[in-house]
């Protein structure tokens, strides 16, 4: 068995602006060939992070690298190694695709039939050779997105950094670019770092997220085993569709060992439980004559996830900010006294 590779490693990344810390003792592993996601709101610390990563702005603390190579005191090893595709791109607007791939080229050393050739296989993949001779300042959004794939292929990166990617594409456009990006994940054995806060998008293409909130990783790991960790913790959500909906079923539902609670929420009945409840609810449908319409385990998917985790997160910095607040109440008291 192969060894698997460390492309991407931070130890206690840390950066402050002021009084404001945008990230906050970030440690963090990413392994050649993966596709990870770092998930969070705006103002999380995704973007800075990157930066850090990039080279283009010095941790307050902490360490990170790629390839082995240290991302602020060998920055230009670092940008041999990757390639950034930023949440915007930007093109030469009067130049052609095909001229704006050239011109990127040529910067990165490449010239003659080589770079031509290389230009055509690249416009061919992210789809664009038919629109290739037309001016850059035509295109869409979503083409420019794929047109800055190919901007990026042409260095040959070995990692990928992808800032917001899908932001503002429509569902075609964004099928079509998680496909591109997905195959030069799986194709190249590229690594991709992807910053965004469109869940439903990551979870497509993504072997790992992390979950970002102001500035700290909360939660990292595989989609199924970060749903199988908060059922774990915090029990399990079941939503269902019945007929007749009379009522019955849902009386039941609340004489059954392990369940917690039975509400009516959205037009769904949700079961909250301590156990996976799925068989014995179908069963138990079946048994008195009623017809499962629906039924769903909540916890598997992103959105989920991501929601019972940022809940988590604020009830750890309500419970820290309370206990400083306390403190200080309790100081003044003494003083007073």
């Amino acid at each position: 068995m192969l060894e698997k590779q460390i492309m991407i490693e931070t130890s206690g990344l840390t950066k402050h602006y002021g009084e404001i810390v945008a990230v906050d003792h970030l440690d963090l592993t990413i392994e050649r060939g993966e596709v990870f996601g770092l998930l969070g709101p705006n103002g999380a610390g995704k973007t800075t992070t990157a930066l850090m990563l990039l080279g283009l702005t010095e941790p307050s603390d902490g360490k990170a690298t790629i390839g082995g190579h240290d991302c602020t005191r060998e920055p230009i090893a670092v940008k041999r190694l990757v390639g950034y595709l930023p949440d915007s791109v930007g093109f030469y607007n009067d130049l052609t695709g095909r001229e704006n791939l050239r011109f990127t080229g040529r910067l990165n050393g490449l010239d003659g039939k080589a770079l031509e050739e290389k230009i055509d296989q690249l416009l061919k993949r992210v789809g664009m050779a038919e629109a290739a001779d037309r001016k850059a300042g035509t295109y869409s959004r979503g083409m420019k997105q794929r047109l800055g794939i190919a901007d990026v292929l042409i260095k040959d990166p070995a990692v990928i950094i992808m800032d917001e990617p899908t932001l503002g594409i429509d569902p075609e456009g964004i099928r079509e670019l998680l496909e591109i990006i997905r195959s030069i994940s799986k194709e190249d054995g590229r690594t991709i770092l992807i910053s965004s806060h469109q869940l439903y998008q990551v979870q497509q293409v993504c072997d790992r997220v992390g979950i970002f909130v102001k500035g700290s990783l909360i939660a990292c790991g595989r989609i199924e085993d970060l749903g199988r960790q908060i059922q774990m913790e915090g029990g399990f959500s079941l939503e269902l569709e019945a007929l007749p909906n009379d009522g019955g079923l849902e009386a039941l539902l609340r004489t059954q060992e392990g369940v917690t609670d039975v509400r009516q929420e959205y037009g769904h009945i949700l079961v909250e439980s301590s156990c996976d409840l799925r068989s014995l609810v179908t069963d138990l449908a079946a048994q008195n004559g009623y017809a499962l319409m629906y039924l769903r385990q909540r916890g598997g998917d992103l959105d989920e996830i991501y929601r019972r985790y940022f809940e988590k997160a604020g009830e750890r910095h309500e419970t820290s900010r309370k206990r400083k607040v306390g403190g200080i109440f309790t100081k003044a008291i003494h003083k007073q006294g």
